[in-house]
């Protein structure tokens, strides 16, 4: 199996920010971002400060900058969502895959595994296809995208279908029953190094509406005042993105129920999780379903504080077996 050496961790002193493995901590080079996608310059504004940033209050501007970081820094041609679907942050999205990558690791006496033979499953992938696009491109690590709505699916598809880079490293499975999250997406023949979600965090729709509206607030506080407009989600985003029934810790809840059925099929579960009071009764749940090993892995992002919840079902005696069982290199 391909690896790479761990580097150290240069953010060693730093309580926050992003990863040190991740690209993404320099100010934007908006000069070269622009000149990779040309319809950027159009959203570059003044902050307060005098500073160059984009307008993050204006959809298209939150696209095209995806789009060109994309192109960038991870050889994409082509990447574009359907209207109305989540157009997420690569920074905050790159820092899951950074820091699922140093889980992966610790298993290997501290080296990062790399190449085909690392399997990652993508629960709600989307129509962005973020994860499989990240986690590929930098670490060759290949993806399953389970996703229900075909929309978005078929979105997924065409985005690895128009990018030789992406070519072989992706598939995709539709889940077809709501009410089940890994059933009817793992096949009995299946083996996962990791699973990873980014769960609908919202419990209503009228909660995730309102939470919308926060968001933009804050983000017309550096836009120009002919921009400002409360009530667009620049992130966009379907009602199965966005919310649940009971939100963010029922959805997990299922999901660490549901993931015993394959305790030996995943080396690792894991989820973003928003809400820092869901910890609690979520690290009970998992004791009550006897997982072995449980972590949570803080992120951060600005203001903005995200964690990883992740679990296994196997002690790392065991998980160090199943590695070494699948080692091409000791076959």
């Amino acid at each position: 199996m391909k690896s790479v050496k761990k580097p150290p961790s240069v953010n060693a002193k730093k309580p926050s920010g992003l990863h040190p493995n991740n690209p993404h901590h320099a100010p934007y080079d908006l000069g070269a971002l622009c000149i990779a996608v040309p319809e950027l310059s159009d959203y570059v504004i003044k902050t307060p400060a005098g500073r160059d940033s984009i307008d993050f209050s204006e959809p298209a501007a939150v696209k095209y900058l995806n789009q060109a970081l994309l192109k960038t820094g991870y050889g994409l041609d082509i990447w574009d969502i359907p209207p109305g679907y989540l157009c997420p942050p690569v920074p905050g999205r790159a820092d899951y895959i950074h820091y699922i990558a140093d889980l992966l690791a610790e298993d290997c006496q501290g080296v990062i595994p790399l190449g085909r033979h690392v399997r990652a499953l993508d629960i709600g992938v989307g129509a962005n296809c973020i994860y499989p696009i990240i986690g590929s491109q930098t670490y060759g690590w290949h993806f399953v995208g389970a996703e229900l709505d075909s929309l978005a699916l078929n979105a997924a598809k065409n985005l690895v279908k128009f990018n030789k880079c992406l070519k072989g490293k992706v598939k995709f499975r539709q889940q077809k029953d709501a009410s089940h999250i890994f059933q009817g997406v793992v096949s009995v023949d299946d083996q996962f190094d990791i699973t990873i979600c980014n769960p609908p965090f919202h419990a209503s729709a009228q909660e995730a509406a309102a939470g919308s509206k926060r968001k933009v607030r804050n983000l017309n506080k550096n836009a120009p005042e002919k921009n400002s407009r409360v009530g667009t989600l620049n992130f966009g985003g379907q009602s199965n993105e966005l919310w649940c029934d009971g939100g963010e810790q029922s959805f997990i809840r299922k999901m660490i129920a549901e993931s015993a059925a394959f305790a030996g099929q995943c080396l690792w579960f894991s989820t973003l999780v928003s809400k820092k009071d869901n910890l609690v009764p979520l690290k009970k749940a998992l004791k009550n379903q006897q997982a072995a090993t449980v972590k949570v892995i803080e992120m951060s992002q600005g203001n903005k504080v995200s964690r990883i919840l992740a679990w296994s079902f196997m002690n790392k005696k065991q998980r160090q077996q199943w590695r070494d069982d699948r080692d091409p290199s000791k076959q």
